[in-house]
């Protein structure tokens, strides 16, 4: 499917649509996606900040999007875990770049080439309007070549 097609039916998604969640950009080679979330009344925590699951949700599914993307349909692509680190209150729009590259392309088709399962982690940090590191995630990616059918 079109990435641009993509930017918007994820953006207009129930969960990331009522959050405040949306797509800002995603590169047609789908290795590179910016998302961000507006503060508005309806996300915000107790004390007035982004609430820390908008926080994560806005990070959840974003590259296994993309490998899937670019290993195709001879993978199993699945988000594993995460971890989250609260730094610092979100107190604007945020925001959180993700991007992959030849290189960890490559290394996933090396490990999985055998049809072994490989699980790795991958970085995103999220950004208030300053600048200022609000949250950094790690995500647990795992990727498993599909065995062939020989029937």
């Amino acid at each position: 499917m079109p990435s641009s097609v993509v930017r918007v039916l994820i953006s207009l998604w129930a969960p990331y649509l009522g959050a405040g969640i949306k797509i800002l950009e995603i590169s047609p080679d789908y290795r590179y996606i910016k998302v961000c979330l507006k503060q508005a009344w309806y996300n915000r925590n107790y004390v007035g900040t982004q609430f820390g699951g908008s926080l994560y949700a806005m990070t959840d599914p974003f590259y296994m999007l993309m490998f899937i993307n670019n290993l195709g349909h001879d993978y199993y692509v699945w988000d594993k875990g995460a971890t989250i680190d609260f730094v610092s209150p979100g107190k604007t729009k945020v925001t959180a770049e993700f991007r992959i590259d030849q290189a960890i392309i490559d290394k996933v088709l090396q490990e999985t080439a055998s049809g072994e399962k490989y699980i790795f982690d991958l970085p995103v940090t999220v950004i208030d309007a300053n600048g200022q590191t609000v949250a950094t995630v790690l995500k647990k990616i795992y990727v498993r070549k599909k065995k062939k059918d020989n029937a």
